[in-house]
């Protein structure tokens, strides 16, 4: 559906209202606006500018321009927030170089400006660049983090090495259509495995963030922090989850004392980020379709 012409221009001739649930808004205004609710409520941000697979140069430059003033009103505000970048909105497909470059243009401003930069992770043929670009800046820029999906078979041998290089980690489920000759097929392998990666994380891992929805690894997570009885890192780590989904619980995982950070997207090219929230769960196709119904 993301990748369907027509169907884009469907959606979008009836209004972002669709993406309202899952996206901040058009502008930067429109974020930092929620950026101060989420704040409110607890919870903190790390905030994303809408964009993909960019294949000019050029617009990767004007890219990393705009986190770089969403950096700065971060700052301004004193607001909550982190960045999240996704590499091929860096031109990562047509120009490593540049997109490396671009990438460390927001690094670096995220370093003078006190903040902290979290690289993205797309599908498994970008995983050595993107590992790559993170390690070559984080050489400088300590303040840059990276994805790991856990359903990836390559996964527990990049996270003992991100940890020795004290490398800050999300680890995700991972969403991309991959081979089971790279990824475990089936929902009881890559819970184990996240399970697994975890506790690794937990014992050794720099700022971890455990990104799910999935109540059976959140209460995981805990478990296992009541086990470490707060040793190593196991005070300093955070949940993550998505704008939009999952409210109540984000709710009361903040209610609770634990820290939570929530993905906040923002800009115009929302259309394929919200195509990949309705494949998530058949609740947001049905919210998708009374939408329609409604317009």
């Amino acid at each position: 559906m993301a990748d369907s012409p027509l169907l884009r221009r469907l959606v979008e001739s009836r209004g972002s209202v669709f993406a309202a649930r899952f996206v901040a808004g058009s502008t930067l205004d429109d974020a930092i606006d929620t950026i101060r609710a989420l704040n409110r409520r607890g919870i903190d941000v790390t905030l994303s500018h809408l964009g993909e697979h960019v294949h000019d140069p050029t617009a990767a430059w004007a890219e990393a321009d705009i986190f770089c003033e969403a950096l700065e009103r971060i700052q301004k505000e004193n607001v909550r927030c982190h960045l999240s970048v996704k590499p091929s909105q860096m031109a990562l497909d047509v120009d490593k170089a540049v997109c490396e470059s671009a990438i460390r243009k927001v690094v670096e401003k995220a370093a003078e400006t006190g903040n902290r930069v979290r690289l993205d992770m797309e599908d498994s043929n970008t995983t050595d660049d993107i590992l790559g670009i993170t390690r070559r800046i984080h050489r400088n820029f300590p303040n840059i983090g990276v994805v790991i999906q856990a359903y990836l078979r390559r996964s527990p041998n990049d996270i003992d090495a991100l940890n020795e290089e004290k490398i800050s980690i999300r680890l995700c489920k991972g969403a991309y259509n991959e081979p089971a000759t790279v990824a475990y097929p089936t929902k009881a392998e890559v819970d184990a495995q996240y399970v697994s990666l975890m506790k690794v994380l937990l014992k050794n891992g720099t700022l971890p963030a455990f990104a799910t929805h999935d109540e059976k690894m959140i209460q995981a997570a805990i478990q296992a922090v009541a086990e470490y009885g707060g040793a190593g890192v196991a005070t300093n780590w955070e949940f993550q989850m998505l704008y939009g989904i999952r409210r109540e619980l984000q709710h009361t995982i903040a209610d609770r004392g634990h820290r939570i950070r929530v993905y906040v997207p923002y800009g115009t090219e929302w259309f394929p980020y919200y195509m990949r929230r309705l494949a998530e769960r058949p609740a947001n196709v049905v919210f998708f379709l009374k939408s329609m119904l409604k317009r």
